[in-house]
């Protein structure tokens, strides 16, 4: 449901008591919408601004991420932050191109018990072979993930398997 949606079935007067803001605010909200002559100055640059951020976006087919825009507002003259421009990206809803797709390998199970630490957190032996940890990660390849398994001696810091 849109805000406006919202004031229509709630009312107005009970959604500032919810959340709980002041009427003014609502009212000043509404008039800077309206006029934004009204609005704050580091707002009304942020409506100039987002505009610009968008062409630059746009005009370097859709891929350029926040550090790419704001390079590019910079070499055009504006003058702003980073987190600005990271800021103003995320309210207009765009972001940079996004390489592979992520893969989720792990979904865990938060109802099954956690395995009991075996060496209570010490993970040095004092002689070769008397500890083994194994660890295992995913690597992505061209045909796929490919699931490895790493067997370390501790003492020597050494794979052995």
């Amino acid at each position: 449901m849109r805000g406006e949606d919202q004031r229509i079935v709630y009312g107005f007067e009970s959604i500032c008591r919810a959340l709980p803001i002041a009427p003014s605010t609502f009212y000043h909200r509404l008039a800077c919408r309206a006029d934004l002559s009204k609005a704050s100055a580091r707002h009304q640059q942020e409506a100039e601004l987002r505009p610009e951020i968008k062409r630059v976006w746009d005009e370097n087919y859709p891929v350029y991420g926040v550090r790419k825009a704001w390079q590019q507002m910079k070499r055009e003259g504006f003058d702003l932050a980073r987190c600005t421009v990271d800021r103003l990206m995320k309210q207009i809803g765009i972001r940079g191109a996004v390489h592979g797709k992520a893969v989720k390998t792990t979904v865990p199970d938060t109802s099954a018990p956690c395995p009991r630490d075996k060496v209570n957190r010490v993970f040095r032996a004092p002689a070769p072979n008397l500890l083994w940890v194994s660890d295992f990660t995913s690597l992505s390849t061209w045909q796929g993930f490919v699931y490895v398994t790493f067997v370390i001696d501790t003492f020597a810091d050494r794979i052995v398997g």
